[in-house]
């Protein structure tokens, strides 16, 4: 057994246990039916498709060794990690909305709005998934394969600068949403003649979380992107196995910074293994802006 292969299959069961719970929680309460909580059961579930893809791989690879398993296995892969990547990209723009348009966010429109980027996000990975099924294989053609086999590098560099833009996008609308923070921050001192100190640390706890967020999810991904432009098949492997395994580890992290922080999901959590909730304890329900 490849150590770097039973390594990507931890972290695949670890991710699916993680997101299952989190999708499990979503469907079980009924009070997470708001637009910022399905957008969290689609990176969830997104993130849960992409751990099974993990373990399938590694069960496809050493059990059932067949090259249209094998396009089958990575599709799937490509597409779940797309749609991961998507619905960070949505939870940002539900944040920027939610501060940008404060007065007329928790209207039907944005809720047309979520859906509709939902649904353009998952029809996207889908796609990107079917590329590989549909022919843009390397199976026939050994001199245009990438480092990831059975990928070309056409298709990997489709997949890289998709990222790069999506990262982008996040990097500016993260920006905006700290000037927004910044700017509110400086109303309310000037409202009250003084910038008190709650008010600097929750400013500064913010734009912390902020840059932890989106540090996260770069350091993850960016060594891979930039490794499937720049490498060539014919390295090590090792590379490869060296830049994907962090880039998994985005979908590890996720639910721990979009799921399981929030103090409703953490209530029906409670009230999912416990059978009760203890009334005396104040839950607040963080709206999509809190950062």
């Amino acid at each position: 057994l490849n150590p770097w292969d039973v390594m990507l299959c931890v972290s695949g069961t670890a991710i699916a246990c993680e997101n299952a719970l989190v999708v499990a929680i979503i469907c079980y309460s009924p009070t997470l039916r708001t637009p910022m909580f399905v957008l969290v059961g689609s990176l969830a579930t997104a993130d849960l498709l992409a751990g099974l893809g993990l373990i399938l791989n590694f069960v496809f690879q050493y059990v059932i060794r067949s090259e249209t398993v094998s396009l089958l296995t990575v599709g799937f892969l490509v597409a779940s990690f797309a749609a991961s990547v998507s619905s960070l990209l949505a939870i940002t723009v539900d944040r920027y909305l939610s501060l940008y348009n404060a007065l007329t966010y928790y209207s039907e429109r944005t809720v047309l709005c979520i859906h509709t980027m939902l649904a353009g996000a998952w029809g996207v990975s889908l796609c990107l998934g079917l590329l590989p099924v549909l022919g843009w294989n390397c199976l026939h053609d050994r001199a245009s394969c990438s480092v990831v086999r059975p990928l070309t590098k056409s298709n990997v560099t489709l997949l890289s600068a998709s990222f790069f833009l999506i990262f982008l996008i996040m990097l500016h609308l993260y920006i905006e949403i700290c000037k927004i923070v910044c700017r509110h921050a400086h109303q309310i001192a000037l409202q009250q003649h003084f910038l008190t100190a709650s008010h600097y640390v929750a400013t500064k706890k913010g734009v912390s979380t902020l840059a932890i967020i989106l540090g996260t999810f770069g350091a993850s991904w960016l060594p891979f992107a930039i490794y499937c432009v720049v490498g060539d098949p014919d390295y090590p492997s090792v590379y490869t196995y060296a830049t994907l395994l962090p880039a998994t580890y985005n979908s590890m992290i996720n639910p721990i910074i979009y799921a399981y922080r929030n103090q409703e999901i953490q209530r029906s959590m409670w009230v999912l293994f416990c059978g009760c909730c203890q009334a005396k304890v104040p839950f607040r329900s963080r709206s999509p802006s809190d950062v």
